[in-house]
C-alpha cells in the first residue's frame, strides 16, 4: 500500500524558496508540544536571581516556557535565522584601546527591523497557502527563540548559551512564525562542541558558572546594554574599551569558520557605528547621539549608558590625551555620566589634573552620586 502524499511538501518547498529569497540563511519547523529542558533551565535562571535588574523575565516566565501563551491556537512554530557574520575578527578591535568597539549586531540597521518585514511576508504566503493563522516574532515578546531554533534544526545551543550552526558558526539573527497549520517538524541538532571551552575560557568577567550556563549579572553584554545604573567597580577593567556588548565567546567558536559573510547588505557595519574613536563619541550631546545611532540597537540604550561605558572605556585607555573629552562631562547634566567622568579622571589624570579637578568640579555636596564614586574610589 503507497504511503498517503505529505499534504504540506509542495507548500514547504515554496516556503523554504521564498524565504532563501528574502535573505534568510537557514529554515526549520518545531512543534508547539514542548520545549525540552529549557523550560527547567529559564526557572533556574529565575530562582537564581542570575537575571540581573530584567524584571521583565521575572513576569514572564511561564510564557517564556509555553509558545502556546501567546498563541493557544499554534501547533507548529517556523524558525529562520539570518547570518551577520561580520567580515573582520571583532576581537582586533579590542586591542584599540582609543576606539570604542561595539558589538558586531549594533554596527548596522536594527535586526529587528530589517528581519520582521520579511518573516510578515514569509508568514503571509503560509496563511493563503494553508489558510492559517500566523503570528511574527523577532526577539521583542516572551518567546524562547534559540531553544526552539535547536528543536527546528537550524543549530544548538552552545557551551556560552547562544545557537550555533554548523554552517554559520555563532551568527544567526532569529526570526518565528507560530502557526496554528500542523506542519511537519525537523529534527534537533544534536550537540557538537564536545570538549571545546573556548568560549567558556575568554569571558573576561566569567560570567559561565559552568558550560550551559550564563550569569547576566556578570555579562558584559548585558552590562552595558541592559544594567541600569553604575555597573559595578570589579567589572570596570574587564570592560576594557567595550561600549556596546561583547563578542568574545561568539568570536571563538570554532564552527564560526565555516560561515561564509552577511548576505544582506542592510546588516553590514556601518561607519558611524563601526567601532569609532572615543573622542568623537564623548563629544556627543543628545541630539548628536540620536542622529549618529538612529535605526540601530544602540539608540535604544540611550545617551546616558552609551556615555557611561564610553568613560569606562576612556578610563581603561591609559592615554591622557583624552582627558579634555573627559572633563568637559564632569559638567553633564546627567549624574550618572559625571560621576563616571570622575571615575575616568582618576585613571587617566596626573596628580596635579587630578586635584585642579577635583577642586573645581567635586566639591558640592549636592552632586551626591559624583562624591559617593570618590568616597568608593578612596576606599
Amino acid at each position: 500500500m503507497t504511503a498517503p502524499a505529505d499534504p504540506f511538501h509542495d507548500l514547504l518547498e515554496e516556503l523554504r524558496q521564498r524565504a532563501e529569497a528574502l535573505k534568510f540563511d537557514a529554515f526549520g519547523i518545531a512543534s508547539t508540544d514542548g520545549l525540552g529542558s529549557a523550560g527547567a533551565r529559564l526557572l533556574e535562571f529565575i530562582e537564581l536571581k542570575r537575571y540581573g535588574n530584567m524584571e521583565w523575565m521575572v513576569k514572564t516566565v511561564k510564557r517564556r516556557s509555553d509558545p502556546r501563551q501567546l498563541m493557544p491556537s499554534a501547533r507548529s512554530v517556523i524558525m529562520v535565522g539570518m547570518s551577520y557574520a561580520p567580515d573582520q575578527d571583532p576581537l582586533e578591535a579590542l586591542g584599540r584601546r582609543l576606539n570604542g568597539a561595539i558589538s558586531v549586531y549594533a554596527k548596522s540597521r536594527d535586526y529587528h527591523e530589517v528581519l520582521k518585514g520579511r518573516l510578515k511576508e514569509l508568514a503571509g504566503l503560509l496563511a493563503r497557502r494553508a489558510n492559517a493563522d500566523v503570528k511574527v516574532f523577532v526577539d521583542t515578546a516572551p518567546l524562547m527563540e534559540k531553544p526552539l531554533a535547536a528543536i527546528a534544526g537550524l543549530g544548538w545551543q552552545g557551551k556560552h548559551t547562544n545557537l550555533v550552526s554548523r554552517q554559520h558558526g555563532s551568527w544567526l539573527f532569529l526570526g518565528a512564525i507560530l502557526t496554528d497549520a500542523p506542519l511537519p517538524v525537523n529534527s534537533p541538532e544534536e550537540d557538537h562542541c564536545g570538549s571545546c571551552r573556548n568560549c567558556l575560557d575568554i569571558c573576561p568577567t566569567d560570567a559561565f558558572p559552568a558550560p550551559y550556563q550564563l550569569d547576566a549579572r556578570r555579562c558584559i553584554a548585558y552590562l552595558t546594554v541592559e544594567h541600569k545604573g553604575h555597573i559595578p567597580l570589579e567589572f570596570r577593567k574587564p570592560i576594557g574599551n567595550r561600549v556596546f556588548g561583547c563578542d568574545d565567546c561568539l568570536a571563538v567558536c570554532p564552527w564560526n569558520k565555516f560561515a561564509g559573510l552577511a548576505r544582506e547588505a542592510k546588516l553590514a557595519a556601518r561607519v558611524e557605528t563601526d567601532n569609532p574613536p572615543l573622542v568623537e563619541l564623548l563629544a556627543l550631546d543628545d541630539a548628536a547621539f540620536r542622529a549618529r545611532f538612529a535605526g540601530t540597537p544602540v539608540k535604544r540604550t540611550g545617551r546616558e549608558r552609551f556615555l557611561r561605558n564610553c568613560l569606562i572605556a576612556a578610563g581603561n585607555s591609559g592615554d591622557g590625551s583624552l582627558v579634555p573629552a573627559v572633563s568637559r562631562l564632569l559638567d553633564d547634566p546627567q549624574p550618572l555620566i559625571r560621576s563616571m567622568a570622575v571615575w575616568a579622571l582618576r585613571e587617566l589624570a596626573t596628580g596635579s589634573e587630578y586635584t585642579e579637578m577635583l577642586n573645581r568640579y567635586c566639591l558640592s555636596e549636592t552632586d551626591a552620586t559624583t562624591i559617593a564614586e570618590w568616597r568608593r574610589k578612596d576606599q
